[in-house]
């Protein structure tokens, strides 16, 4: 079940108390239990239009924002309120609603405009809501639109010249737009034609000719709608109710106490934000879960209150760097749990244990695919890959002294009786040699018979015979029935069996490495493969975001070639051809194979060049004892 249930009303996102903006900890901790994709719905407007009844109807709820029902604005800075999408499974719907614009006990224009300026930077569907009409005295209001290039930056470093460009890019990386025009008694008919409630907006946004002040302010709010947001819907409701008394009831009043026309456009409205309100995304088109927005929430209102313009570009750095710290958190997790189970059962074969780092690192890169993004130089995937070795390393080592150990008391028991044999002066005598050798020997094969011993098999065998030499050679010194030459022999075949037995643990050690070296090889092909696939994703979303943005810019051409705006289809023309540009520098596999590649390479060669130092280290250690 979705954590987003637990939310019975709405609560306070962002608290604006004289003035000043502070985000509300148990509104962010309540995000930060919410890992789903949400669909951010932001409302905005003046004071007393009826903004909160939109929400709560929303949220599938009769009451829940405060309406009022005086001139006193209920609604002061962000209040926030997370439902189960109604459409999208595994998704978070989150409302939010802001408190009235142009409040005359406030009188503080620039509060405002931060509220307005926040709302559009958390959100994937804006909703303004008036009443009336969209009349020239409407769009006048909306000045906060203007505002918007003043209060928002793309890149963190701006020269002056290029702050028409910046403010052009608006339109990849805004909400959508949707005008709601409340207590709207007017027919929807122009020059004669019906027309749709969106072909009303498309009339109201035209805009004039000319180059006079009055013409450049009547453009300016209008020409900024259309350059920022890359889409526009527009619902207009008749009045809810005929008397002026059950106005201030809503709250309360029953579906059929209203108009039934008004309640048509409640539930067209809805459906409309449930299906193509889209998820929340970061600017490059990582998408937005309730963790991360509550993230952002704190970015931007940290960034307000210094003093400084909030930054798409920064917001995305510091949440990049706080998520891909997480995802290797996550990851390496992942990755510990499933070779805890490993270490349970040492000693195993080297082929169990590098099967078994193979599976779990595979399934922590994956998690830290999931989590992670614009980590551009691969420096967090390397931190998990080095911790991710590290472990592997200190495994492999602990299963060697596993091995080790076992294998040592299994030699042990294996000896015992013959120990107590040698105690007891068996093979002090003439033809005890040979006696001796038939025993170990056979000693030896038991050994090789046994399971299950691990790595360190042979090595540990060869160590053990090399410690047992001085007793060999002391028994066939004191074998009389052999002669000086056949004691020589002996000693020959001795010699060549321990030397044998010294190749048999090098190739231990050779099979164990180039197990290891085939493991990693084709680990990184795995982790290559889901690079690639992830690269390729983000990619698949910076072009959605770039085409959203050129769709838009074309409408926009279209109508001002048609209307005759000559110069501003030029311009449009520009950042089209720009667009198109950036779009096919960024495509292709060139850049992954280019500058993502040699970045990954190296990684392949960590596990050995890891071992053989922690090797040298020991023989180091090893000598310095001698």
């Amino acid at each position: 079940m979705s954590k987003a249930r637990l939310m019975p009303s709405p609560i306070c996102l962002v608290e604006n108390v004289n003035e000043s903006l502070s985000a509300c900890k148990d509104a962010i901790e309540f995000l930060s239990r919410i890992n789903e994709p949400v669909v951010v719905v932001s409302v905005v407007g003046l004071y007393r239009t009826g903004k909160s009844y939109l929400m709560n109807r929303l949220a599938g709820q009769q009451s829940g924002f405060a309406l009022g029902n005086t001139i006193e604005s209920k609604t002061k800075g962000i209040w926030m309120w997370c439902v189960p999408h109604p459409c999208k499974e595994g998704h978070t719907l989150v409302l939010l609603d802001t408190e009235g614009l142009g409040d005359v006990a406030k009188g503080d224009s620039k509060n405002d405009g931060w509220i307005f300026c926040l709302a559009v930077l958390l959100s994937s569907t804006l909703v303004y809501n008036s009443h009336g009409t969209i009349d020239n005295t409407a769009l006048e209001k909306l000045h906060y639109v203007a505002e918007l290039a003043e209060n928002i930056k793309i890149r963190s470093t701006e020269v002056a010249d290029e702050e028409e460009e910046e403010d052009s890019k608006f339109v990849q990386f805004f909400p959508s737009f949707t005008w709601v025009v409340k207590d709207f008694t007017l027919e929807l008919v122009i020059e004669g034609k019906r027309v749709t409630e969106d072909e009303y907006l498309e009339f109201a946004l035209q805009l004039k000719k000319g180059v006079s002040r009055k013409i450049n302010d009547y453009n300016l709010p209008r020409e900024c709608i259309k350059r920022y947001f890359p889409s526009r819907k527009c619902f207009v409701f008749p009045f809810p109710v005929t008397s002026q008394e059950d106005m201030t009831r809503l709250e309360i009043l029953q579906d059929q106490d209203l108009a039934q026309q008004f309640l048509e456009v409640t539930g067209h409205f809805c459906d409309n934000m449930f299906v193509n309100s889209a998820v929340k995304r970061l600017k490059g088109g990582h998408i937005v879960t309730g963790q991360l927005l509550g993230r952002l929430v704190e970015i931007y209102v940290d960034t307000i209150n210094s003093g400084e313009v909030p930054c798409l570009d920064n917001a995305v750095v510091v949440l990049a760097n706080l998520e891909n710290q997480a995802a290797v958190q996550e990851a390496l997790k992942v990755y510990r749990r499933g070779m805890e189970e490993v270490k349970n059962t040492l000693p195993i074969s080297i082929e169990y244990l590098t099967c078994e780092h193979q599976k779990f690192s595979r399934l922590a890169i994956s998690e830290f695919t999931k989590r992670s993004f614009k980590d551009e130089k691969m420096e967090y995937l390397k931190k998990l890959e080095e911790a991710v070795y590290m472990c592997y390393v200190d495994l492999l080592e602990e299963n060697q002294m596993a091995s080790e150990r076992k294998c040592r008391d299994l030699l042990k028991n294996l000896f015992s009786d013959m120990n107590k044999r040698l105690q007891d002066g068996e093979y002090s005598q003439s033809g005890g040699y040979e006696l001796y050798c038939r025993d170990r020997d056979a000693i030896v094969k038991q050994y090789r018979r046994e399971p299950n011993k691990g790595v360190r098999a042979e090595a540990v065998l060869e160590e053990f015979l090399k410690e047992r030499k001085p007793e060999a050679n002391s028994i066939l010194c004191m074998d009389n029935k052999l002669t000086e030459n056949e004691k020589q022999m002996k000693k020959e075949k001795e010699k060549a069996a321990l030397l044998e037995q010294k190749f048999k643990e090098e190739e231990e050690k050779r099979i164990e490495m180039e197990r290891m070296k085939e493991t990693e090889k084709v680990r990184h092909e795995d982790m290559v493969k889901q690079m690639q696939e992830k690269f390729n994703k983000e990619l698949e979303q910076q072009q959605q975001e770039m085409n959203r943005a050129t769709e838009s810019k074309l409408k926009e051409w279209e109508e001002m070639l048609k209307r005759g705006f000559k110069e501003k289809a030029e311009n449009l023309e520009g950042e089209i051809k720009k667009l198109n540009n950036e779009k096919e520098c960024s495509s292709g596999g060139a850049i992954f194979k280019d500058y993502v590649m040699p970045l990954l390479s190296p990684l392949v060669e960590m596990v050995p060049n890891l071992l053989m130092q922690r090797s040298m280290l020991k023989s180091l250690k090893m000598g310095l004892k001698h």
